[in-house]
């Protein structure tokens, strides 16, 4: 078995785009039974594939005398969905007390990415020997969670009678929140805005994380300051309270919670002290702050096409100078951009079909011009099966079409955009519509495509152009509304940004990942805000 054990990963593989951290617990079922006088002591060892070779991140516990074994211990592996994330389970029987792997018994081993993991949320899958062959009648049970409290609480805060604390006015109140800190002081969460000369101020509704307020501990005690502001620094203290989440959220928004603001030096000076004010919670909500990784182990599924261009300006494919040709490796810039997008998207669609469309080119038998047809010739059925089927289909429609142009990208938009607005009737977050287009030039159908690219944004669709070949692609550029909104040609504003673009020549000398870290970077954000503008939360997801 030629596993490498590493005690620490060198470094997290694209820690930048990190999205967050996935809890997977283990189960095995009907292990191999490996030892003589009892059952098997299993133990699980998580691999995770850098650079070409395995390498150990974590072990379970060992399970002793269990051939069906539960393990405690989880794996906590960080979630990059712009990343192939290769994991690979093996399960040994445990001999002796050594860590070297070789001196234990092998009871069988799984791969797959993390992506197939978390789309499911759970696998059940067979053990493989080192031969390929079942391990007996071994499984292996994997079941993914997010690892973050997504809760988010929102406050709504006033004031009623403050101490006054300015010779010629009234005060400036503001208020800190503090939560104590590991070392016992009490530590600044949050400060609202100041309202001036005012002894009854009525503060805005602000949003925290749960976890920022109270380490999502309801009932952890949390201090309330008030003070009056001044411009020099040196604020007025006016009071403070101590109460917890728990306590705030009593308050609703026909019956506020009142708590009084005590000055502790005034209370012992003064015998007939009541308070220094009294704060108003009007109302507070706990809502979820939904990710990605929510949605998506929520069941939602993205749904991929592919849209390639076959215009004249791409050369004939026959000739290594066309943009077309297969090199004798078997690739082209074509092929590379659907490798490098289609195998990270393909683990977050359960049946891996995916519609494939060409444009620009003359069809045969009467050698019109389509900006819209099947690369598989079967308009009724334009799937392919996973990425292999959409290069088999690529490579095999080049000899029977004719390049010719314009180059139309609105009729392709505006196909996989009446199925996404189909999905939005569901009015769940079920389905995320990704359609990659592939060109070498610029857009002939600019207005046409601005205007589908504007009533897109209203769907939950993205679009990811990869520009090839060494053309001008400083329209594609404006597509991308990262530096500005996009406008149709009737003036009406795109709702988000939705397209990105990125031009391959940026990538031709770098490995493939980064091309896909870069064109799936916003897509989870993409994702995210639709649904949230949609007030969908993923399914089967639990109240707050």
């Amino acid at each position: 078995m030629a596993y490498t054990v590493t005690p620490s990963p060198a470094g997290p593989v694209g820690s930048q785009y990190c999205v967050c951290k996935v809890e997977l617990s283990i189960c095995g079922q009907n292990l191999l039974d490996r030892d003589v006088t009892s059952k098997s002591d299993p133990f699980c060892v998580l691999f995770m594939e850098v650079n070409g070779k395995w390498v150990e991140l974590d072990r379970t516990e060992t399970a002793v005398n269990n051939l069906n074994p539960a393990f405690a211990k989880k794996f906590i592996v960080d979630y990059h969905f712009e990343e192939v994330q290769k994991l690979k389970f093996a399960l040994f029987d445990q001999d002796k007390s050594s860590t070297q792997l070789y001196e234990h018994d092998f009871l069988g081993e799984f791969s797959c990415t993390l992506g197939m993991i978390v789309s499911s949320k759970k696998i059940t899958r067979t053990l493989l020997l080192g031969n390929g062959k079942p391990a007996g009648k071994g499984m292996i049970t994997i079941a993914a969670q997010e690892l973050s409290d997504n809760r988010v609480i929102t406050l709504s805060m006033a004031g009623r009678k403050l101490d006054k604390k300015d010779l010629f006015g009234k005060s400036d109140p503001f208020l800190e929140f503090h939560k104590p800190g590991d070392d016992g002081k009490w530590m600044l969460v949050h400060r609202t805005e100041v309202i001036k000369y005012t002894l009854d101020p009525v503060w805005k509704p602000f949003t925290v994380p749960l976890v920022s307020l109270c380490d999502g501990d309801m009932e952890k005690l949390i201090k309330v300051v008030c003070y009056d502001y001044d411009s020099d620094g040196g604020h007025d203290f006016i009071g403070e309270f101590q109460t917890s989440v728990a306590r705030l959220c009593e308050a609703q928004d026909a019956s506020p919670l009142e708590l009084e603001c005590i000055n502790p030096k005034k209370q012992k000076k003064k015998r007939n002290y009541k308070n220094s004010g009294i704060i108003i919670v009007k109302s507070c909500k706990i809502t979820r702050d939904f990710s990605f990784l929510d949605y998506i182990l929520g069941g939602c599924q993205l749904m991929f096409t592919v849209g390639i261009d076959f215009t004249a300006s791409n050369g004939n494919p026959q000739e290594p100078s066309s943009l077309h040709y297969i090199n004798p490796l078997g690739t082209n810039e074509y092929l590379s951009a659907i490798w490098a997008v289609g195998q990270i998207i393909q683990d977050y669609d359960s049946d891996k079909m995916f519609p494939a469309l060409g444009f620009g080119a003359q069809l045969p038998p009467d050698w019109k011009v389509s900006h819209e047809f099947a690369i598989n010739f079967n308009p009724r059925n334009p799937f392919c099966s996973g990425v292999e089927g959409i290069v088999q289909a690529y490579s095999a429609c080049l000899p029977h079409i004719r390049f010719y142009g314009p180059t139309n990208f609105s009729p392709i938009i505006n196909h996989v955009a009446r199925f996404a607005a189909q999905a939005t009737q569901q009015e769940t977050a079920s389905q995320y519509f990704i359609l990659l287009i592939i060109t070498d030039g610029v857009i002939s159908d600019m207005d046409e495509t601005r205007h589908a690219v504007v009533q897109a944004s209203k769907l939950p669709m993205s679009i990811i152009i990869v520009g090839v070949g060494n053309a001008d692609f400083a329209a594609m550029e404006f597509l991308d509304g990262d530096s500005r909104v996009l406008h149709s040609y009737t003036g009406e504003e795109a709702v988000r940004d939705i397209v990105q673009f990125v031009p391959f020549r940026n990538f031709r000398n770098v490995p493939k990942e980064t091309l896909a870290k870069a064109v799936l970077a916003e897509l989870p954000q993409q994702v995210v805000q639709y649904f949230k503008h949609q007030n969908l939360p993923p399914i089967n997801s639990e109240p707050a």
